[in-house]
């Protein structure tokens, strides 16, 4: 299992497009792939679970994976994260 932990940038947070972004990227992979957030997980491949979030600006997100492609789901997950879903 991989795991890392990013902080969402992007000025309005994690509303519908950037759900979409993770939802679609997230489905790439073969691995099972959660983002958690304040003790909360849901499936990275559910856009209603990543909105269920409601990952503000500022607000901390831990991703994880378990499977064959971990480390390259966990890594498109957060370069995406990182560079504010290419919003701004």
């Amino acid at each position: 299992m991989v795991e890392l932990t990013a902080i969402i940038q992007n000025r309005m947070g994690m509303h519908m497009r950037p759900a979409d972004q993770i939802v679609r990227t997230a489905s790439k992979y073969d691995s099972t792939i959660k983002l958690i957030k304040d003790g909360v997980g849901v499936n990275a491949k559910s856009i209603l679970g990543v909105l269920m979030l409601e990952a503000g600006k500022g607000s901390e997100i831990t991703i994880q994976a378990d499977g064959v492609d971990e480390q390259d789901a966990v890594d498109a997950i957060k370069e995406l994260i990182d560079n504010k879903f290419y919003e701004e």
